[in-house]
Protein backbone atom coordinates (compact mmCIF):
# COMPACT_ATOMS: atom_id res chain seq x y z
CA UNK A 1 0.00 0.00 0.00
CA UNK A 2 0.96 3.61 -0.52
CA UNK A 3 -0.03 5.72 2.48
CA UNK A 4 0.11 9.48 2.94
CA UNK A 5 0.22 10.59 6.57
CA UNK A 6 -0.36 14.18 7.67
CA UNK A 7 0.57 15.54 11.09
CA UNK A 8 -0.66 18.89 12.37
CA UNK A 9 1.09 21.51 14.47
CA UNK A 10 0.36 19.98 17.87
CA UNK A 11 1.61 16.59 16.62
CA UNK A 12 5.02 18.10 15.77
CA UNK A 13 5.00 20.78 18.47
CA UNK A 14 8.16 19.61 20.26
CA UNK A 15 11.24 17.48 19.41
CA UNK A 16 9.74 14.72 21.56
CA UNK A 17 6.54 14.73 19.56
CA UNK A 18 8.49 14.78 16.30
CA UNK A 19 10.21 11.58 17.49
CA UNK A 20 6.77 10.02 18.10
CA UNK A 21 5.70 10.99 14.58
CA UNK A 22 8.90 9.42 13.23
CA UNK A 23 8.16 6.19 15.13
CA UNK A 24 4.64 5.99 13.71
CA UNK A 25 5.83 6.65 10.16
CA UNK A 26 8.56 4.02 10.66
CA UNK A 27 6.01 1.47 11.91
CA UNK A 28 3.93 1.99 8.78
CA UNK A 29 7.08 1.60 6.66
CA UNK A 30 8.03 -1.58 8.56
CA UNK A 31 4.56 -3.00 7.79
CA UNK A 32 5.57 -3.01 4.13
CA UNK A 33 3.91 0.22 3.02
CA UNK A 34 5.32 3.14 1.06
CA UNK A 35 5.01 6.25 3.22
CA UNK A 36 4.90 9.96 2.40
CA UNK A 37 4.53 12.26 5.41
CA UNK A 38 3.10 15.78 5.21
CA UNK A 39 3.73 18.05 8.20
CA UNK A 40 2.60 21.45 9.40
CA UNK A 41 4.69 24.01 11.23
CA UNK A 42 5.16 23.51 14.96
CA UNK A 43 2.13 24.59 16.97
CA UNK A 44 2.09 28.38 17.36
CA UNK A 45 4.94 28.97 14.91
CA UNK A 46 2.84 30.50 12.12
CA UNK A 47 1.29 32.94 14.60
CA UNK A 48 4.75 33.83 15.92
CA UNK A 49 6.00 34.58 12.41
CA UNK A 50 2.94 36.68 11.57
CA UNK A 51 3.44 38.62 14.82
CA UNK A 52 7.01 39.37 13.74
CA UNK A 53 5.69 40.78 10.48
CA UNK A 54 3.30 43.02 12.40
CA UNK A 55 6.24 44.37 14.40
CA UNK A 56 7.90 45.77 11.28
CA UNK A 57 4.77 47.04 9.49
CA UNK A 58 1.06 47.45 10.16
CA UNK A 59 0.26 46.09 6.69
CA UNK A 60 2.67 43.27 5.78
CA UNK A 61 3.08 42.67 2.06
CA UNK A 62 1.18 39.49 1.13
CA UNK A 63 3.94 38.05 -1.04
CA UNK A 64 6.58 38.53 1.65
CA UNK A 65 4.23 37.19 4.31
CA UNK A 66 4.06 33.92 2.38
CA UNK A 67 7.86 33.82 2.14
CA UNK A 68 8.00 34.34 5.90
CA UNK A 69 5.39 31.87 7.15
CA UNK A 70 6.47 29.10 4.79
CA UNK A 71 9.66 28.78 6.84
CA UNK A 72 7.66 27.14 9.63
CA UNK A 73 7.15 23.97 7.61
CA UNK A 74 10.77 24.03 6.43
CA UNK A 75 11.85 23.58 10.05
CA UNK A 76 9.57 20.61 10.74
CA UNK A 77 10.30 18.69 7.53
CA UNK A 78 14.04 18.96 8.18
CA UNK A 79 13.72 17.88 11.83
CA UNK A 80 11.50 14.92 10.97
CA UNK A 81 13.77 13.73 8.13
CA UNK A 82 16.79 14.07 10.45
CA UNK A 83 15.01 12.02 13.11
CA UNK A 84 14.08 9.25 10.67
CA UNK A 85 17.64 9.07 9.35
CA UNK A 86 18.99 8.86 12.90
CA UNK A 87 16.68 5.85 13.43
CA UNK A 88 18.13 4.12 10.37
CA UNK A 89 15.32 4.90 7.90
CA UNK A 90 16.20 6.42 4.52
CA UNK A 91 14.37 9.72 4.26
CA UNK A 92 14.54 13.18 2.71
CA UNK A 93 12.49 16.36 2.96
CA UNK A 94 10.88 18.37 0.18
CA UNK A 95 9.45 21.88 0.06
CA UNK A 96 6.52 22.91 -2.10
CA UNK A 97 8.61 24.39 -4.90
CA UNK A 98 10.87 21.31 -5.00
CA UNK A 99 7.91 19.02 -5.53
CA UNK A 100 6.32 21.50 -7.92
CA UNK A 101 3.05 22.04 -6.11
CA UNK A 102 1.82 24.63 -8.59
CA UNK A 103 -0.75 27.15 -7.35
CA UNK A 104 -2.37 30.38 -8.43
CA UNK A 105 -0.99 33.69 -7.14
CA UNK A 106 -3.55 34.42 -4.40
CA UNK A 107 -1.00 34.91 -1.64
CA UNK A 108 -2.15 33.65 1.74
CA UNK A 109 -4.99 31.60 0.24
CA UNK A 110 -3.56 30.06 -2.93
CA UNK A 111 -5.29 27.16 -4.65
CA UNK A 112 -3.46 24.11 -5.97
CA UNK A 113 -3.59 23.77 -9.75
CA UNK A 114 -1.19 20.88 -10.41
CA UNK A 115 1.23 18.60 -8.59
CA UNK A 116 4.24 16.92 -10.15
CA UNK A 117 4.36 13.72 -8.10
CA UNK A 118 7.33 12.14 -9.91
CA UNK A 119 10.04 13.15 -7.42
CA UNK A 120 8.01 11.81 -4.51
CA UNK A 121 7.24 8.58 -6.37
CA UNK A 122 10.89 8.16 -7.27
CA UNK A 123 11.88 8.55 -3.63
CA UNK A 124 9.24 6.08 -2.48
CA UNK A 125 10.35 3.48 -5.04
CA UNK A 126 13.86 3.73 -3.61
CA UNK A 127 12.55 2.88 -0.15
CA UNK A 128 12.58 6.38 1.33
CA UNK A 129 10.09 7.88 3.71
CA UNK A 130 9.48 11.17 1.89
CA UNK A 131 8.73 14.14 4.18
CA UNK A 132 6.70 16.91 2.52
CA UNK A 133 6.10 20.49 3.67
CA UNK A 134 2.40 21.18 3.93
CA UNK A 135 0.64 24.50 3.41
CA UNK A 136 2.91 25.81 0.63
CA UNK A 137 3.41 25.84 -3.12
CA UNK A 138 4.77 27.96 -5.94
CA UNK A 139 3.05 30.05 -8.61
CA UNK A 140 3.84 30.42 -12.31
CA UNK A 141 6.35 33.21 -11.52
CA UNK A 142 8.17 30.99 -8.98
CA UNK A 143 6.82 32.98 -6.02
CA UNK A 144 6.33 31.03 -2.81
CA UNK A 145 2.63 30.79 -1.95
CA UNK A 146 0.69 29.46 1.02
CA UNK A 147 -2.71 27.80 1.04
CA UNK A 148 -4.31 29.47 4.07
CA UNK A 149 -5.13 28.12 7.51
CA UNK A 150 -5.48 24.35 7.51
CA UNK A 151 -3.66 24.21 4.19
CA UNK A 152 -1.55 21.22 5.21
CA UNK A 153 -4.71 19.07 5.12
CA UNK A 154 -5.22 20.21 1.53
CA UNK A 155 -1.59 19.45 0.68
CA UNK A 156 -1.88 15.94 2.13
CA UNK A 157 -5.07 14.99 0.28
CA UNK A 158 -3.83 16.59 -2.96
CA UNK A 159 -0.54 14.66 -2.67
CA UNK A 160 -2.51 11.46 -1.98
CA UNK A 161 -4.61 12.11 -5.09
CA UNK A 162 -1.53 12.78 -7.22
CA UNK A 163 0.19 9.63 -5.94
CA UNK A 164 -3.04 7.58 -6.25
CA UNK A 165 -2.47 6.59 -2.62
CA UNK A 166 -4.48 3.82 -1.01
CA UNK A 167 -5.22 5.99 2.04
CA UNK A 168 -4.61 9.45 3.44
CA UNK A 169 -4.31 9.47 7.22
CA UNK A 170 -4.88 12.87 8.84
CA UNK A 171 -3.36 12.81 12.32
CA UNK A 172 -4.52 15.56 14.63
CA UNK A 173 -5.12 16.32 18.32
CA UNK A 174 -8.63 14.83 18.22
CA UNK A 175 -9.48 11.19 17.60
CA UNK A 176 -12.01 11.65 14.82
CA UNK A 177 -15.02 13.61 13.63
CA UNK A 178 -17.68 14.16 16.30
CA UNK A 179 -21.38 14.91 16.05
CA UNK A 180 -20.65 18.24 17.79
CA UNK A 181 -17.77 19.96 19.56
CA UNK A 182 -17.23 17.81 22.70
CA UNK A 183 -16.25 20.97 24.60
CA UNK A 184 -19.80 22.25 24.07
CA UNK A 185 -21.68 18.91 24.05
CA UNK A 186 -20.15 16.38 26.48
CA UNK A 187 -22.39 13.68 24.98
CA UNK A 188 -21.14 14.25 21.42
CA UNK A 189 -20.32 10.95 19.75
CA UNK A 190 -17.49 10.02 17.43
CA UNK A 191 -18.62 9.06 13.94
CA UNK A 192 -16.98 5.92 12.55
CA UNK A 193 -17.83 6.90 8.97
CA UNK A 194 -19.07 10.04 7.30
CA UNK A 195 -19.81 10.81 3.66
CA UNK A 196 -17.77 13.30 1.66
CA UNK A 197 -20.84 15.52 1.24
CA UNK A 198 -21.62 15.60 4.96
CA UNK A 199 -17.99 16.38 5.78
CA UNK A 200 -17.97 19.13 3.15
CA UNK A 201 -20.92 20.76 4.85
CA UNK A 202 -19.47 20.34 8.35
CA UNK A 203 -16.11 21.76 7.27
CA UNK A 204 -17.72 24.74 5.55
CA UNK A 205 -19.96 25.41 8.53
CA UNK A 206 -17.32 25.68 11.23
CA UNK A 207 -16.09 22.16 12.07
CA UNK A 208 -12.33 22.55 12.56
CA UNK A 209 -11.27 18.93 12.08
CA UNK A 210 -10.60 19.20 8.33
CA UNK A 211 -10.04 22.13 5.99
CA UNK A 212 -12.81 22.32 3.39
CA UNK A 213 -10.54 22.25 0.35
CA UNK A 214 -9.00 19.00 1.55
CA UNK A 215 -12.47 17.44 1.61
CA UNK A 216 -13.17 18.80 -1.88
CA UNK A 217 -10.01 17.10 -3.14
CA UNK A 218 -10.91 13.88 -1.36
CA UNK A 219 -14.37 13.79 -2.94
CA UNK A 220 -13.19 14.79 -6.43
CA UNK A 221 -10.43 12.18 -6.57
CA UNK A 222 -12.11 9.57 -4.34
CA UNK A 223 -9.28 9.56 -1.78
CA UNK A 224 -10.09 7.45 1.31
CA UNK A 225 -9.33 9.73 4.28
CA UNK A 226 -8.88 8.51 7.85
CA UNK A 227 -9.03 11.22 10.54
CA UNK A 228 -7.37 9.99 13.72
CA UNK A 229 -5.38 11.04 16.78
CA UNK A 230 -1.59 11.19 16.77
CA UNK A 231 -1.70 10.52 20.52
CA UNK A 232 -3.51 7.16 20.47
CA UNK A 233 -3.84 4.03 18.34
CA UNK A 234 -7.63 4.08 18.19
CA UNK A 235 -9.53 4.01 14.94
CA UNK A 236 -10.78 7.43 13.96
CA UNK A 237 -13.35 8.51 11.36
CA UNK A 238 -13.29 7.43 7.71
CA UNK A 239 -14.46 9.75 4.94
CA UNK A 240 -16.18 7.49 2.42
CA UNK A 241 -18.67 7.34 -0.43
CA UNK A 242 -22.28 7.81 0.56
CA UNK A 243 -23.76 4.57 1.90
CA UNK A 244 -27.47 3.61 2.12
CA UNK A 245 -27.28 3.29 5.92
CA UNK A 246 -26.27 6.95 6.23
CA UNK A 247 -29.75 8.00 5.05
CA UNK A 248 -31.20 6.43 8.21
CA UNK A 249 -29.68 9.14 10.42
CA UNK A 250 -31.57 12.43 10.04
CA UNK A 251 -28.81 14.64 11.49
CA UNK A 252 -25.18 13.54 11.72
CA UNK A 253 -23.71 16.67 13.26
CA UNK A 254 -24.27 20.13 14.71
CA UNK A 255 -21.70 22.87 14.14
CA UNK A 256 -21.14 26.46 15.13
CA UNK A 257 -19.01 29.18 13.59
CA UNK A 258 -18.18 32.38 15.48
CA UNK A 259 -15.97 33.66 12.66
CA UNK A 260 -18.87 35.53 11.10
CA UNK A 261 -19.72 39.17 10.43
CA UNK A 262 -23.04 40.44 9.12
CA UNK A 263 -23.24 43.46 6.80
CA UNK A 264 -26.49 45.13 5.75
CA UNK A 265 -26.88 47.74 3.00
CA UNK A 266 -29.96 49.82 3.85
CA UNK A 267 -32.74 50.94 1.49
CA UNK A 268 -31.11 50.35 -1.88
CA UNK A 269 -33.21 51.02 -5.00
CA UNK A 270 -34.26 47.54 -6.16
CA UNK A 271 -33.09 47.30 -9.75
CA UNK A 272 -31.25 44.80 -11.97
CA UNK A 273 -27.49 44.57 -11.44
CA UNK A 274 -27.52 45.43 -7.74
CA UNK A 275 -25.94 42.16 -6.61
CA UNK A 276 -23.28 42.32 -9.33
CA UNK A 277 -22.27 45.84 -8.29
CA UNK A 278 -21.99 44.85 -4.63
CA UNK A 279 -20.39 41.44 -4.83
CA UNK A 280 -18.10 41.96 -7.84
CA UNK A 281 -15.57 44.14 -5.96
CA UNK A 282 -15.83 41.90 -2.89
CA UNK A 283 -14.97 38.84 -5.00
CA UNK A 284 -12.04 40.71 -6.59
CA UNK A 285 -10.70 41.29 -3.06
CA UNK A 286 -10.76 37.47 -2.51
CA UNK A 287 -13.42 37.78 0.20
CA UNK A 288 -15.74 34.79 0.47
CA UNK A 289 -19.41 35.74 0.92
CA UNK A 290 -21.47 33.10 2.69
CA UNK A 291 -25.15 33.82 3.32
CA UNK A 292 -27.13 36.45 1.39
CA UNK A 293 -30.64 37.76 2.08
CA UNK A 294 -32.46 40.48 0.11
CA UNK A 295 -35.62 41.99 1.60
CA UNK A 296 -37.73 43.98 -0.87
CA UNK A 297 -40.29 46.53 0.32
CA UNK A 298 -43.38 48.06 -1.28
CA UNK A 299 -41.61 51.37 -1.98
CA UNK A 300 -39.22 49.74 -4.45
CA UNK A 301 -36.20 49.66 -2.14
CA UNK A 302 -34.46 46.68 -0.60
CA UNK A 303 -32.15 45.81 2.29
CA UNK A 304 -29.28 43.55 1.22
CA UNK A 305 -27.68 41.50 4.03
CA UNK A 306 -24.73 39.14 3.72
CA UNK A 307 -22.09 37.47 5.88
CA UNK A 308 -18.31 37.29 5.48
CA UNK A 309 -15.47 35.92 7.65
CA UNK A 310 -14.90 38.24 10.60
CA UNK A 311 -11.31 38.91 9.53
CA UNK A 312 -12.55 40.24 6.17
CA UNK A 313 -15.31 42.42 7.62
CA UNK A 314 -13.35 45.69 7.58
CA UNK A 315 -12.26 45.17 3.96
CA UNK A 316 -15.79 44.22 2.85
CA UNK A 317 -17.27 47.17 4.73
CA UNK A 318 -14.85 49.58 3.06
CA UNK A 319 -15.77 48.15 -0.34
CA UNK A 320 -19.48 48.64 0.33
CA UNK A 321 -19.07 52.18 1.70
CA UNK A 322 -17.23 53.19 -1.47
CA UNK A 323 -20.24 52.02 -3.50
CA UNK A 324 -22.99 53.72 -1.48
CA UNK A 325 -23.30 56.86 -3.67
CA UNK A 326 -23.45 54.75 -6.83
CA UNK A 327 -25.99 52.38 -5.31
CA UNK A 328 -28.17 55.15 -3.97
CA UNK A 329 -28.31 53.41 -0.58
CA UNK A 330 -29.18 55.19 2.66
CA UNK A 331 -26.36 53.57 4.61
CA UNK A 332 -24.70 50.39 5.81
CA UNK A 333 -24.57 48.62 9.16
CA UNK A 334 -22.49 45.71 10.38
CA UNK A 335 -22.44 43.29 13.32
CA UNK A 336 -19.53 41.07 14.36
CA UNK A 337 -21.30 39.60 17.40
CA UNK A 338 -23.10 36.90 15.43
CA UNK A 339 -22.62 33.17 14.91
CA UNK A 340 -23.76 30.56 12.42
CA UNK A 341 -25.25 27.36 13.84
CA UNK A 342 -26.01 24.45 11.51
CA UNK A 343 -27.36 20.93 11.43
CA UNK A 344 -26.10 18.48 8.77
CA UNK A 345 -27.23 15.03 7.67
CA UNK A 346 -27.95 12.99 4.56
CA UNK A 347 -31.18 11.80 6.15
CA UNK A 348 -32.65 15.29 5.89
CA UNK A 349 -33.35 14.54 2.21
CA UNK A 350 -36.04 12.05 3.16
CA UNK A 351 -37.29 13.44 6.49
CA UNK A 352 -39.87 16.24 6.34
CA UNK A 353 -40.28 18.93 8.98
CA UNK A 354 -36.65 19.13 10.10
CA UNK A 355 -36.41 22.89 9.53
CA UNK A 356 -39.70 23.58 11.34
CA UNK A 357 -38.56 21.54 14.33
CA UNK A 358 -35.21 23.33 14.41
CA UNK A 359 -36.90 26.74 14.42
CA UNK A 360 -39.33 25.65 17.15
CA UNK A 361 -36.49 24.42 19.37
CA UNK A 362 -34.63 27.72 19.04
CA UNK A 363 -37.79 29.77 19.60
CA UNK A 364 -38.51 27.80 22.78
CA UNK A 365 -35.14 28.99 24.13
CA UNK A 366 -35.82 32.61 23.15
CA UNK A 367 -33.17 32.56 20.41
CA UNK A 368 -33.96 34.94 17.55
CA UNK A 369 -33.02 33.84 14.02
CA UNK A 370 -31.40 36.62 11.97
CA UNK A 371 -30.73 34.72 8.72
CA UNK A 372 -31.53 31.26 7.30
CA UNK A 373 -29.80 29.18 4.62
CA UNK A 374 -30.62 25.64 3.50
CA UNK A 375 -29.41 22.92 1.17
CA UNK A 376 -30.44 19.31 0.63
CA UNK A 377 -28.47 18.12 3.66
CA UNK A 378 -28.04 21.17 5.92
CA UNK A 379 -29.88 24.02 7.59
CA UNK A 380 -27.94 27.04 8.87
CA UNK A 381 -29.10 29.98 10.93
CA UNK A 382 -27.34 33.16 12.00
CA UNK A 383 -28.02 34.14 15.62
CA UNK A 384 -26.58 36.41 18.28
CA UNK A 385 -23.18 35.03 19.29
CA UNK A 386 -24.07 34.90 23.00
CA UNK A 387 -26.58 32.09 22.33
CA UNK A 388 -24.18 29.88 20.35
CA UNK A 389 -23.43 27.16 22.91
CA UNK A 390 -27.05 26.98 24.08
CA UNK A 391 -28.26 26.56 20.49
CA UNK A 392 -25.73 23.81 19.75
CA UNK A 393 -26.62 21.85 22.88
CA UNK A 394 -30.37 22.15 22.32
CA UNK A 395 -30.15 21.04 18.68
CA UNK A 396 -27.72 18.21 19.45
CA UNK A 397 -29.90 16.88 22.26
CA UNK A 398 -32.97 16.95 20.02
CA UNK A 399 -31.55 15.62 16.76
CA UNK A 400 -28.44 13.55 17.56
CA UNK A 401 -28.44 12.29 21.14
CA UNK A 402 -30.32 8.96 21.29
CA UNK A 403 -33.42 9.02 23.54
CA UNK A 404 -32.93 7.56 27.03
Amino acid sequence: MLVVQKYGGTSVGTPERIREVAKRAAETHDAGHQVAVVVSAMSGETNRLLALAKQVTDRPDERESDVLVSTGEQVTVALLAMTLKSMGYPSFSMLGHQIEIETDSAFGRARIQRINAERILSGLRQGNIVVVAGFQGVDAQDNITTLGRGGSDTTAVAIAAALKADACEIYTDVDGVYSADPRICPNARKLSRISYDEMLELASLGAKVLQIRSVEFAKRYQVPVHVRSSFSREEGTWLVHEEPSMEEVTVSGVTSDLDQAKITILHVPDRPGLAAKVFGPIAEANIVVDMIIQNASADGSTDLTFTVPKGDAAKALASVKALLPELGAQGVTHDVDVAKVSIVGLGMRSHAGVAARMFQLLAREGINILMISTSEIKISVVIDAKYTELAVRVLHDAFVTPPK
